[in-house]
């Protein structure tokens, strides 16, 4: 199911993960040959693909809406 994309944050290693419409996040790497996103490496790029549609397979699961997960100090 396409969901639009809403922001995005970094995982506990640091990678770039969207945060979707539905409430689902999903990891955007850029890792050539494997995955090619030159766009999430800078800000004005993440910024662009705001509102892009990415396929949320946590959706067509059913699953839950994911949450960000608080650090421990």
């Amino acid at each position: 199911m396409q969901r639009a994309i809403t922001g995005f944050h970094r995982d506990e290693e640091s990678h770039w993960v969207a945060e979707l419409e539905c409430g689902h996040f999903q990891h955007v790497r850029h890792d050539p040959p494997w995955q090619n996103r030159p766009w999430v490496i800078t800000e004005h790029g993440r910024a662009r693909m705001l509102g892009e549609r990415l396929d949320c397979k946590k959706c067509d699961e059913g699953a839950p809406p994911d949450q960000i997960e608080e650090s421990e100090d």
